[in-house]
């Protein structure tokens, strides 16, 4: 038989570590005493989840995310956390799983401080008092929110205030303040004198790498700094990172900060501002660079660019992918168009370097695969069943609406002396349990009927994907974007195609 599993879930925000009784520590304990008190706790299995560090205003957390994931695949019994506020400060999420998600997993949730347990309240929701400590907590995430934003472009003004992680080139001085990091500065003088001479960022780019020096991503990673992913490096600059390099103003002594705002509080999506709502303070740190310098760059770029560079719309756009390092390959729009690896062209030593592909040839391969796949599935699409759920929720609905018209008739019963108080606690909780069983009988049904329109979506769509692969002579836009996710592209004329239904051929 397998263990009842308890789930103790904490978070700590970086406002909340200011007090000590929400501390990570201070939350485990609560926790842990109060698992232990309960009758399923002997023999039970424990797992801990903490978010340290992450605001309770969305999901959006590595934890919560793993222990819903969890919750879905009916591997955890039972949540535990402080409060409310410790699962979610946003009232229609955090109202959301606890009373809609985890009552179809039948997971029970335990809120200590707030005594909220969905155990006792046998499928209730817990009335006015939860739904108010609901909102109190996203009011006051978001009263905060607003706060910490006002103290934070305070201090902006002031010059005060900086990032956590300096452009390449610095590092964070014994002061807390930038100051030029001497190895990497020489590379940053380097890239701005090469553009100074008219090397394109291309060529910067090919001499770094061919030169062997580690990139700004490689670079913090080997100081200890792990914000950026190198899995696809492999000791080769970009053109995008130069340009970036060229075009970032702080090398020259000016701090700028502020371009970008959230679009809602708690949320993760951001804007660019315009520039006159940026925050720039000159003569804020050591400079690595003239101004005169940074100036000269400028125009060069700016009399190189393309302004009216015209898009180009094909089938795989955006979809073709290095099979062999991992980028996305560069379509270069020639009188035979084609599709090449720039990653790798600074390195010889790639296995993919050099590696191209005519574009005409590359969607006709693809189509042909989707075409090869279709015939053989073709002669059996009348026979696809399609999948039939009968109506139920309407019964369970006019049961559990019996259920509660019988249990207040009780009610009426019992107050006009009919019925004894212990005969009526009795019937009263027998009306619970059936109310539990009907309203989990619905839920579950609820799911199964969910299953069965997500199974005859994709067989619809498959459907449709195949007659319109049988239709078609090349592939279209509508096609590329019904079916495929990616292509890859190994050297030797190999492609690997990855489907954005998995199933779309079985």
């Amino acid at each position: 038989m397998q263990s009842y599993v308890i789930a103790l879930y904490t978070r700590l925000s970086i406002e909340d570590s200011k007090y000590d009784s929400l501390s990570i520590e201070n939350q485990r304990l609560i926790l842990r005493e109060h698992a232990a008190s309960l009758p399923e706790a002997a023999g039970a299995v424990v797992w801990e989840f903490v978010d340290n560090g992450y605001s309770g205003a969305n999901f959006e957390r590595p934890q919560v995310q793993k222990l819903i994931g969890m919750v879905r695949e009916n591997k955890i019994d039972c949540i535990m956390v402080k409060d409310f506020s410790r699962f979610g400060r946003n009232s229609l999420e955090t109202g959301y799983f606890i009373e809609r998600v985890f009552p179809l997993f039948h997971t029970r949730f335990i809120s200590v401080s707030d005594d909220f347990d969905t155990d006792r309240l046998k499928g209730d929701t817990g009335g006015m008092d939860v739904a108010f400590k609901y909102l109190i907590s996203e009011y006051y995430s978001r009263d905060m929110s607003v706060k910490t934003k006002s103290a934070k472009y305070a201090k902006m003004e002031r010059g005060e205030y900086q990032s956590k992680i300096c452009p390449y080139g610095y590092r964070k001085g014994a002061d807390g303040r930038m100051e030029p990091d001497p190895e990497a500065a020489v590379v940053v003088q380097q890239i701005f004198s090469r553009a100074a001479e008219g090397i394109s960022a291309a060529r910067i780019a090919a001499e770094l790498s061919q030169q062997g020096i580690p990139t700004p991503g490689e670079y913090k990673a080997a100081h200890g700094n792990h914000t950026h992913d190198i899995s696809r490096t492999h000791g080769v600059w970009c053109n995008a990172t130069v340009l970036r390099i060229l075009d970032d103003e702080r090398y020259t002594g000016t701090y700028v900060i502020g371009k970008r705002a959230v679009l809602e509080i708690g949320g993760t999506r951001h804007r660019k501002k315009d520039r006159d709502k940026w925050f720039i303070i000159p003569d804020h740190h050591e400079p690595l660079i003239g101004k005169e310098l940074f100036e000269q760059v400028q125009a060069s770029a700016r009399r190189f660019s393309l302004p009216s560079r015209k898009n180009h719309t094909y089938p795989l756009r955006g979809k073709v992918v290095c099979g062999c390092c991992g980028h996305a390959l560069t379509r270069m729009e020639r009188k035979t168009s084609y599709y090449l690896c720039r990653h790798s062209e600074a390195d010889e030593r790639f296995s993919c370097h050099g590696l191209k592909v005519l574009a005409d040839d590359l969607e006709r391969a693809v189509f042909d695969t989707l075409k090869c796949q279709v015939e053989a599935l073709e002669s059996d699409l009348d026979a696809l069943p399609a999948e039939v759920l009968i109506p139920g929720w309407a019964e369970y609905d006019r049961q559990i609406e019996g259920l509660l018209d019988d249990k207040l008739r009780l009610y009426e019963r019992y107050l006009r002396g009919e019925v004894e108080l212990d005969t009526y606690k009795a019937e009263t909780s027998a009306y619970d349990e059936q109310l539990r069983k009907t309203k989990n009988a619905r839920s579950a049904w609820m799911a199964q009927a969910e299953q069965t329109k997500e199974a005859d979506e994709r067989r619809q769509n498959r459907e449709r994907a195949i007659r319109e692969i049988a239709e078609a002579d090349k592939l279209t836009d509508a096609l590329s974007e019904l079916l495929i996710e990616k292509v890859f592209v190994f050297p030797g004329n190999r492609i690997e195609i990855a489907y954005k239904t998995r199933d779309i051929f079985s």
